[in-house]
């Protein structure tokens, strides 16, 4: 008889801490993948070596508009120009805009390709960096700022990511005279 009265009791117990169980609340946080990443010392570093890089050439590509622009001048207010002079402006600056598309073509080119291999590393990184974070401050799931459409401050990891980031891939600084490192004094 007493096994019968046990088992009720057992069901009902199971029953309790199922429900217990199922009211434990969920852990939850918010980041900013896009700032979090953006904040990190090394992709400021890769942002300053890719502007030293590509630099003399967008300066470059400043000039040559600056000089399709004097061209330009030239043909529209030298009413003193003969016939010859104004069609070699004119394939002048033909030449200089078809070198001026190049180049930025090429830039741009470039400039992606490098951004791309950067990014591509720094998110896989950083996903790692948020799965530990969220490991030892015992969350459940962290979702993106950009999907979510409330939360509270006090659940954004952005700046903990990044200073997650920061300390588990630390950037050396930037030799003297190298791209992107600060000028001697």
């Amino acid at each position: 008889m007493s096994f019968r009265m046990f088992t009720p009791l057992v069901a009902c117990s199971a029953l309790f801490l199922a429900g217990h169980m199922a009211q434990a609340q969920t852990k939850v946080a918010v980041i900013s993948l896009q700032k979090a990443l953006g904040d990190t010392a090394e992709i400021k570093k890769a942002e300053a070596e890719m502007q030293a890089t590509l630099g003399p050439r967008y300066a470059q590509a400043d000039k040559l508009n600056q000089e399709i622009a004097e061209i330009s001048r030239k043909l529209q207010t030298d009413a003193s120009l003969t016939q010859q002079a104004q069609f070699d402006l004119n394939a002048e600056g033909k030449r200089k805009q078809t070198e001026l598309t190049r180049l930025q073509e090429d830039l741009q080119a470039d400039a992606q390709s490098i951004q791309k291999s950067v990014l591509a590393r720094s998110t896989e990184r950083m996903q790692a960096v948020v799965k530990k974070l969220a490991e030892d401050k015992g969350l459940d799931l962290v979702v993106d700022t950009q999907v979510a459409l409330f939360f509270k401050p006090a659940m954004d990891l952005t700046a903990d990511a990044t200073a997650a980031y920061d300390k588990a891939y630390p950037v050396a600084p930037a030799a003297p005279g190298a791209p992107g490192a600060p000028p001697k004094k």
